[in-house]
């Protein structure tokens, strides 16, 4: 996916490239056979209607906005109660963020993007597994 509106290699310092980042992310994660049935059949979910929820996600963690109020952890724990999620779907995951993040965006934020995506896979799939 290309992404016009974005300078090559800006940071994810804005509200807009965070929303691009986003788009690019889960058009990775949609494409893959084993990643898309879990958000689109098991959370049945309607991705773009999700979008805002997620970006505004990002958005509070990387730029301190207020706008995303919801309990991630216990949205998982209900979607592993309806299929496990396995340390390979969390390593998936992670792959496709960082791979979307280093093919368009770079600096500060994006670097903090990164390093709190580990965090997040790692602690869901410890949370989990237990």
């Amino acid at each position: 996916m290309s992404l016009p509106t974005t300078p090559a290699n800006a940071d994810m310092d804005t509200p807009e490239r965070i929303r691009e980042f986003v788009e690019a992310f889960y058009e990775r994660l949609l494409a893959d056979e084993r990643l898309a049935p879990i958000f689109i059949d098991v959370a049945n979910i309607d991705i773009r209607e999700h979008f805002p929820r997620i970006q505004a996600y990002w958005e509070k963690l990387l730029l301190g906005g207020d706008n995303y109020q919801r309990h991630t952890m216990n949205i998982h724990r209900a979607l592993h109660a309806k299929q496990t999620l396995t340390p390979a779907d969390f390593e998936r995951w992670l792959s496709y963020f960082e791979q979307t993040a280093d093919s368009h965006f770079s600096g500060h934020k994006t670097e903090r993007a990164k390093m709190i995506a580990k965090r997040i896979a790692t602690n869901m799939e410890q949370a989990l597994s237990s």
